[in-house]
């Protein structure tokens, strides 16, 4: 099978919300107006983001995934993306389910695969994902503002403890264990909360590095410390150690939740969004002000600094296995 075989075969499919999609030198789109384009790219490598022997569906959708996540983050409408796959060899036994996996996330948020590339190499796969996003309206990591409450969507950490379990670091129980790898190998991008958040949020982060390493993000570009309440945090899983399961939270990536600031008299309306989308919204911290370089702090109930040990992931210390 050639590379042309190749894309025509798994890739080259309609693509209703593009001008033009896959088979040209260039894809062309057309941004509704008023809207502004929000782009994101992600690259998963074999050993690195994921096991190499991991199961080729989930990876599908995984990849798609973690680009969408982003667009998430900014409170933008998913529309395109782009796919460069690097592999080995032309395996259909495992690009079948890879396409299909990818292809189940694309419809299911309303996302077009309009381009990209293959080549042979080490296994690597690399989406550039496209959303629009009201002018003026996105949300960005400069934006939280001092008195903000800051806030954790889902159930973060989880992703970390079944990388763990698959480490071999821990050994988790049924039905914990299901749950933890579905959160690993299938995150859910949350996208609905980002759009649901355009109007009460003032800055949107996702959760890929873990929980202090990007909320430090946030509280960099705002100029802010980001204080995390340790008594306001999500309950821990009781079957799973309680400072292995709080560094998970805390330090673990791939949750691929949002945290994000905003007003305390948003309060309300965030309960509504999350009855409405049948999401858990937890309060975990504040933005304040700071005299010194902005900061995350993990604060006890009564008001003491918790110093810990880890920041999250690094992509030039660490890897996966």
């Amino acid at each position: 099978m050639t590379e042309f075989d190749l894309i025509s075969r798994y890739f080259q499919r309609p693509a209703s919300g593009a001008v033009l999609g896959v088979g040209d030198d260039c894809a062309l789109t057309r941004v509704s107006s008023g809207m502004e384009l929000a782009l994101t790219t992600d690259m998963l490598v074999a050993g690195t983001h994921f096991f190499p022997d991991a199961d080729p569906r989930d990876l599908g959708w995984k990849t798609l995934a973690v680009n969408l996540s982003d667009l998430a983050a900014m409170g933008a409408k998913p529309r395109w993306a782009l796919l460069a796959l690097s592999l080995p060899a032309a395996d259909e036994n495992w690009l079948a389910p890879f396409v299909e996996g990818f292809f189940c996330c694309a419809r299911k948020f309303g996302v077009d695969l309009i381009g990209g590339d293959t080549t042979r190499g080490a296994l690597t796969l690399c989406v550039t994902a496209a959303g629009e996003v009201p002018a003026g309206a996105a949300l960005r990591r400069d934006g939280a503002r001092a008195g903000d409450d800051l806030w954790l969507s889902g159930h973060a950490g989880l992703a970390a403890l079944g990388l763990r379990h698959l480490r071999g670091e821990i050994e988790l129980p049924e039905p914990l264990c299901r749950v933890c790898l579905k959160r690993l190998h299938t995150p859910q991008p949350r996208v609905a909360l980002g759009l649901a958040l355009r109007d009460h949020a003032h800055a949107a982060i996702d959760i890929s590095d873990g929980l202090l390493a990007d909320v430090g993000h946030i509280a960099e570009r705002s100029r802010l410390t980001a204080e995390i309440l340790l008594h306001q945090l999500p309950r821990l899983p009781d079957s799973v150690p309680r400072a292995i399961a709080l560094d998970a939270l805390l330090t673990g990536g791939d949750d691929y939740e949002l945290a994000f600031t905003a007003s305390p008299e948003q309060r309300l309306a965030l309960a509504r969004i999350a009855a409405e989308l049948d999401l858990p919204l937890w309060r975990v911290g504040r933005m304040t002000k700071t005299d010194l370089a902005p900061r995350v702090q993990i604060l006890d109930p009564e008001g003491k600094i918790v110093p810990w040990h880890t920041q999250g992931y690094d992509h030039f210390r660490e890897a996966l296995t």
